[in-house]
């Protein structure tokens, strides 16, 4: 598990491009039969990723995190951005399709991952936050995640937003996470753009051909700074940033959120007049 400490706006704005995409790039999450995992101290965020072929994958440990397993004061949300897969949590299984969902309360001891075909596996995208109390474990179709559809083709940014945790749809002690598909010919998201002071967010771009590049937008409303990135890589955004990118092509992301709230239009817009 990789540690990231956090980073205070004004030395962020001190980094250089390489500065950057080390504190708070996140690349080669999706090894085949591992589990990697990335710890950042801010909200303390658990972001990674896990591609099962030849053999089930098991989520563990915790004595890195001062518990006896992991999710024993923690709860965990996973999102398939590949094929058909199974996530095993304490002896029950759950069938997981491409771009579904799934929960996993605190307290679960036994997690493992598993594909339904070795040679077009899954691909399971994880967040996981502290937790205070144990909800129940379920799966999230698309469907149930109540899509959204919003933009316009002069914007550039036609995209549907799928809610998979949030409130609407089932109970977290704090973690949100969805995932948002831009329409063929968009290229913008989340412009004009915004920060929000009670929690931290995390972007993952995917569904992008090794050609196309996104320039992902953060730092300070008026001392903003872009970093380039590519397919399955993330995206750490602290509370003091914004969060915002352009494609050379359109692309799929997914957002996850930790904070003290999950009102999920509690944002502090920042007008376009006023980026710098």
């Amino acid at each position: 598990m990789e540690i990231r400490q956090p980073i205070h706006s004004d030395h962020a704005k001190q980094l250089d491009t390489a500065g950057l995409r080390e504190q708070f790039l996140i690349e080669g999450m999706f090894q085949e039969n591992q589990i990697t995992l990335t710890y950042s101290h801010i909200d303390r965020i658990i972001v990674g990723g896990v591609v099962p072929t030849s053999e089930s994958v098991p989520f563990e440990g915790g004595k890195e995190i001062g518990v006896d397993f992991f999710l024993q004061r923690r709860e965990l949300g996973i999102i398939n951005i590949g094929q058909a897969g199974r996530v095993i949590v304490d002896g029950v299984t759950y069938d997981i399709a491409a771009r579904e969902a799934m929960y996993v309360g605190m307290g679960a001891e036994e997690i493992s991952f598993e594909s339904v075909d070795q040679q077009d596996p899954a691909r399971f995208y994880l967040n996981c936050a502290p937790a205070h109390h144990a909800y129940p474990t379920r799966k999230i179709t698309r469907e149930e995640a109540s899509p959204e559809t919003l933009g316009n083709q002069e914007n550039c940014n036609v995209r549907t937003i799928y809610k998979y945790l949030h409130p609407s749809v089932l109970p977290t002690c704090q973690l949100l996470m969805g995932m948002t598909e831009l329409a063929p010919g968009s290229l913008w998201n989340t412009m004009p753009c915004h920060t929000h002071e009670r929690r931290m967010e995390v972007y993952l771009y995917f569904d992008m051909k090794d050609d196309n590049i996104v320039f992902h937008y953060m730092g300070e409303p008026q001392e903003t700074r872009h970093m380039v990135v590519r397919n399955e890589q993330a995206v750490i955004s602290p509370s003091w940033s914004i969060h915002s990118g352009v494609g050379t092509s359109s692309y799929t992301f997914i957002w996850g959120m930790v904070g003290e709230n999950q009102t999920f239009h509690d944002m502090d817009h920042v007008a376009m007049t006023d980026i710098k």
